[in-house]
């Protein structure tokens, strides 16, 4: 299914479709403030290992990201001390995957991993998602593996080559060709692992 919604007002009854589908254990590719995206309810273990199988990585070995709605949603899943709070805060919502220590509330596929990766996109479609959810999201970014960008920012094309693959694909319109920058918070000090689309402040 190919389902437009517009970012600037998110239909709400377009939104809890695609939230019964996640529920359902389903997989969705949405947009977000930097690359479309393939998601699943984070805590439905059947959903996760369902996206690892596609994207060909293994959960139990590559770092995982989760998208939360908001800050008090990432301290159920993350530990995050008083300094990384005030860093999150400054920058999120925003481009941003922010490496932190996971925390019990992760089911155990995530629990093998002492790390899980945190996003609050600057994107009200997949925000409204998250919230109506009331779970974050498991999300990786679709890959471009042979070089044609139109077919990660280009909702129609992304529909032609994943419809068989996920329940639904959002059109939001056409996405970002940069990834997030990814910051790494666990030892103390922080750390640009990979400088992507947000410059930190």
């Amino acid at each position: 299914m190919l389902l437009k919604i517009y970012p600037e007002n998110p239909n709400s009854k377009k939104i809890d479709k695609v939230v019964s589908i996640l529920r359902d254990g389903g997989l969705v590719i949405y947009p977000t403030d930097t690359l479309y995206a393939i998601g699943c309810d984070a805590l439905n273990v059947r959903a996760v290992e369902r996206i690892c199988r596609i994207k060909d990585v293994n959960p139990r070995k590559s770092n995982l990201s989760i998208i939360c709605y908001d800050l008090s949603g990432v301290s159920e899943y993350a530990k995050v001390n008083n300094v990384t709070f005030k860093l999150l805060k400054q920058n999120l919502p925003g481009p941003f995957t922010f490496i932190l220590p996971t925390c019990n509330e992760l089911p155990k596929i995530y629990k093998d991993r002492k790390e899980v990766g945190i996003r609050i996109p600057d994107h009200a479609i997949v925000r409204e998602i998250v919230h109506s959810l009331g779970n974050p999201i498991l999300t990786m970014s679709i890959s471009d593996d042979a070089g044609q960008l139109e077919y990660v920012t280009d909702p129609e094309l992304i529909y032609e080559k994943y419809q068989h693959q996920v329940d639904v694909v959002i059109d939001g319109g056409y996405g970002s060709m940069e990834g997030s920058t990814v910051v790494s918070c666990i030892s103390g000090d922080f750390e640009v692992i990979r400088q992507g689309k947000g410059i930190l402040q």
